[in-house]
Order: C-alpha cells, then sequence, then structure tokens
C-alpha cells in the first residue's frame, strides 16, 4: 500500500484523485467487516472531505494532509458524528464542535474514513467490547488488537485507513500497536490538546497518531502540532542509550525478551551506546497512576454512574463502582507523588538521550483469555500488559512503540523509545534509523499478512 508521502505525491502529480483514494478505502473497510475495526465508517462525510480535497488540490491550496483517510477513536468528538466511546450509554451523544485535534487535522485537509471500535470508555487493554464485539487483529484474528485504541490500530494493519488518532491513559496507542505491528506514539503529556474527547483522566491522558511507518506518524504529527519532523536520520552514533536494571526488565515472556535483547544489539550496531540506568520509583508507581485514573474516572463519569451504573460492561462498571473509594487525601497524595516521580525520572536525561524498554510484557493473547502466566506465576493480563508503559503516562514524557520482531506464529512484538519532555523528534530519528536498517522484511511481511484485506 502507498505511504502517506506517495499519496500527497500522486495528488499533486495526478497520478490519481483524493475521491479515487478514498473511495477504495472505503470499499477495503466494508469487505473488512469481519475484522470489526469500526463504530461506524463514515462514507457520507469521507466522500465531502475528499472532494473539498480534491478542489484544493486543483486551487494549489493542498494542507499537510490534503486527501489522506484517516480513522478516529470513537471517544474523539467530530462535530455531527455519533462519539459512542465503545459503550451504549453515549450511543445518542453526537458533539456539536470539533476536538481542536480532529479541527487541526480538518484544517490540513484529512478525510474521515471512521470512528473506530475501541475498549468501553478506554478503560481496557484488550479491546474486547460487549457491545460492538472485539476489534480482531489483522495477523490472527482469534487473536486480541490490544486497546483500548485496538480498531485505530486494526484499520491501519489492515489498510482501512492511512494512520489513526487514538488515546493513552496508560498505554492505550502504543500496546495495539505492540500487538498490529505498528508504529504508535504517545507524545510529551500536553503537546496535543486533550479536550473534546471522553476523557478517562486529565492527569494520564493523551492523544497521538498510530501508523505504518515513522515517517506516515511524522505527517500525521506535523498537522496535528505545526512542528516540523524529520525522519531522515540513519545513524545512532554516539547517542546515549538508557537500559533500565529494574522492573521493565523483569517478568517477561521469553520471546519478549529474546526480542529486546536482539534489538539492544541493534542499536549497538547503530552506534548507540548502552548504558544502565535505574528507574526511580517504578515500584508504586502503578498504585498511583490506578488511584489518579480511577478517582478522575470517576468524577467524569459522575452523572453517568448515577443514572446508567448497570449500562456499563462489567469490567469498566466495576472501576466505576470503586471510584468513590479514592479518598481525597489518597487523591491529592497521588497529585503530589507524580510530580516527584517526574521531577526524578526527568534528571535522567541529563546523562541520557533515550530510554529502550519492551512494550509489552507478553505476546498478544487469544480473545477472551484474561489470566496471563509468566515464569508459572499467573496475573491479570490487563496488569499485565500495562506493567512497562504506564509509568510514562504517569511522568508525562514521550513514548514510542515501533515493531522490533515476529515470533514463529506470525505476532508482532514491538520495542519502546522513551525520551525527556518534548523530545518527540529525537524518538522518531531512533525509530527512523531502526527502520531503515531493520524493519523493510518485518514491513513485507505485514502486508502479506494482511493481503486478504487489499484486494481490490
Amino acid at each position: 500500500m502507498l505511504s502517506i508521502k506517495d499519496l500527497l505525491e500522486g495528488y499533486r502529480i495526478r497520478e490519481f484523485s483524493p475521491i479515487e483514494v478514498t473511495k477504495e478505502y472505503l470499499q477495503r473497510a466494508k469487505r473488512a467487516e469481519s475484522l470489526n475495526a469500526f463504530i461506524e465508517i463514515t462514507e457520507e462525510t469521507a466522500m465531502y472531505q475528499a472532494e473539498i480535497a480534491e478542489a484544493r488540490w486543483s486551487m494549489g491550496q493542498a494542507g499537510k494532509l490534503e486527501g489522506i483517510p484517516l480513522s478516529y477513536k470513537d471517544n474523539i468528538y467530530v462535530k455531527g458524528i455519533p462519539a459512542t466511546s465503545g459503550s451504549i450509554i453515549d450511543r445518542q451523544f453526537v458533539p456539536t464542535e470539533n476536538a481542536p485535534v480532529i479541527q487541526d487535522l480538518q484544517n490540513e485537509g484529512a478525510v474521515m474514513i471512521g470512528k473506530t471500535n475501541m475498549h468501553e470508555f478506554a478503560f481496557g487493554i484488550t479491546n474486547n467490547n460487549p457491545f460492538y464485539g472485539p476489534a480482531r487483529n489483522p495477523w490472527n484474528l482469534d487473536y486480541i488488537s490490544g486497546g483500548s485504541s485496538g480498531g485505530s490500530a486494526v484499520s491501519v494493519a489492515a489498510n482501512l485507513s492511512a494512520a489513526s488518532i487514538g488515546t493513552d491513559t496508560g498505554g492505550s496507542i502504543r500496546i495495539p500497536a505492540s500487538c498490529c505491528g505498528l508504529i504508535g506514539l504517545k507524545p510529551t503529556h500536553g503537546l496535543i490538546n486533550n479536550s473534546g474527547t471522553t476523557l478517562i483522566s486529565w492527569s494520564l491522558d493523551h492523544i497521538g497518531p498510530i501508523a505504518k511507518n515513522t515517517a506516515d506518524l511524522a505527517f500525521v504529527m506535523e498537522a496535528m502540532t505545526d512542528i516540523s519532523y524529520s525522519c531522515d536520520n540513519t545513524s545512532l552514533k554516539g547517542w546515549r542509550i538508557g537500559v533500565p536494571s529494574n522492573y521493565f526488565t523483569e517478568r517477561m515472556e521469553p520471546k519478549i525478551e529474546e526480542v529486546y535483547r536482539n534489538t539492544l544489539n541493534k542499536l549497538e550496531k547503530l552506534g548507540a551506546l548502552l548504558i544502565e540506568v535505574e528507574i526511580p520509583h517504578v515500584e508504586e508507581a502503578s498504585s498511583i497512576t490506578f488511584s489518579l485514573a480511577v478517582a478522575e474516572a470517576g468524577y467524569v463519569h459522575k452523572e453517568k454512574i448515577a443514572r446508567h451504573l448497570e449500562k456499563y460492561g462489567e469490567d469498566v462498571k466495576a472501576v466505576m463502582e470503586s471510584s468513590s473509594s479514592i479518598r481525597a487525601i489518597d487523591y491529592i497524595s497521588a497529585l503530589r507523588r507524580k510530580e516527584l516521580i517526574t521531577a526524578d525520572f526527568n534528571r535522567l536525561f541529563n546523562e541520557i538521550d533515550m530510554i529502550v524498554t519492551p512494550t509489552l510484557p507478553a505476546l498478544p493473547k487469544p480473545i477472551g483469555e484474561e489470566v496471563v502466566q509468566i515464569s508459572g506465576e499467573p496475573e491479570h493480563l490487563f496488569n499485565c500488559l500495562i506493567r512497562y508503559t504506564s509509568y510514562f503516562n504517569l511522568t508525562g514524557h514521550p513514548a514510542i512503540s515501533i515493531p522490533a520482531g515476529l515470533t514463529d506464529e506470525k505476532l508482532p512484538v514491538g520495542v519502546q523509545f522513551v525520551g525527556g519532555r518534548l523530545s518527540e523528534q529525537r524518538l522518531i530519528s531512533a525509530a527512523a534509523a531502526f527502520e531503515k536498517h531493520y524493519l523493510e522484511d518485518f514491513f513485507d511481511m505485514r502486508e502479506e499478512q494482511t493481503l486478504n484485506f487489499q484486494k481490490t
């Protein structure tokens, strides 16, 4: 499939048009119904926006993403389009204004193919949605896509959209990106305005892109932030890369560890100097993150909890019921600890350029499986899959997940690069260098794996 760069060039030289490309993406999305990537395919809106894009190209007024088909997670508001957040509670909710991020993308000419499936109210990591069904992993339809932005990842991996916009409270962009073999970026907290979304936690929520490659991701980031990003980097010579000595190298499945160790070797071959670092306060971070997420979700959902508690799916209902148990003193303490942990973690970047960890401790699991065994010990899948991602929601630092390997069963494995605040360019540069040297075969395999959903 053509990259965003190739699509833009094709439009420029009139090899094909935004209307033609949009029609193709819509047809593909309809044929791939078995993946359950979308809650709604917005055909009428897509064609209207494609017509505008075609006119703007002909007038020489094309924006940065003019005519590029994108999908949006269904908790992000688009004027006049239902935003269900994956729940029957909000099935009739129709925003009257665009979220700022959507307005920015529309101003740059993006075309909306549809609103994507997600874990109910973004509070889960499987995307096993009790109301709209699971978003299925294109690598193996019996496996989870990851969540909560699972439909977004599925739409990109199966070439149903050129890129997608998701949200991330504890890993909800990076987890599905890893599960589906994609690039997913959680930017620095606050870099992208997260208003105009159905939040879980204003302290932890981030909006970011999921894409097939770093160049596509950079195009989307430029449209969302009005900051230019380069993908020209081919070397990591002289880079100081931190390798955690604690927590992030503990209790992972053997294949994850194998891919992670191979990645460290590849980074060294690209010229990087690996430096062992200790991640501060990481053992207490998960409980602090949980307290903030649950307390703030309880506040956001207070009216829904009072009026519609029985309408939540069972897993999310349990979270909402527990939200009232977080005392004010515990919430205030969690906020204070968040500040201190963030400051201590930030000091690491005085000595290093970035940190590398596995994205997930475990591989994607079959749909419906809720417990994972690692080293003979059972762990709930939710707790397992956010173990390496949620710390960076607490600190607000940018983190990108990139593909790094495949299992014999053709399930993707991701690694995570983490940088100092507002170091998105550095992370994109590192991902671009790794991609150029090591991911060409992986990308070919991904296209082959999703071929059934590309046939015209």
